[in-house]
């Protein structure tokens, strides 16, 4: 098992803040276009974020997100990493 740094937790935090700020940059551009485009991506977010939540929820409760805060943290980042991830790359397409 890896130890989970303070620097470590906050390069991470820093980085899913960052990555996170261009999708919902990009998000609000596409549903501010309006149209069926906007309403489907508005959707598909709310649908995504529940979803997250509530996976995030049942990791928590299971213990596999670990047993130290430090730990915690850093799985709950690396879970909203992934899906933060895949929304930039998806969206930067067009």
């Amino acid at each position: 098992m890896t130890t989970v740094t303070p620097w470590g937790l906050a390069w991470q935090a820093w980085a899913l803040g960052m990555e996170a700020g261009w999708v919902i940059a990009m998000r609000s551009m596409k549903i501010a276009a309006g149209g069926p485009q906007a309403m489907l991506e508005t959707q598909r977010m709310v649908a995504e974020k529940t979803a997250s939540a509530l996976t995030l929820q049942s990791m928590a409760v299971s213990g596999a997100l670990g047993r130290s805060g430090p730990a915690v943290a850093s799985r709950a980042m690396k879970h909203y990493s992934g899906k933060v991830r895949a929304n930039r790359r998806r969206l930067s397409k067009g």
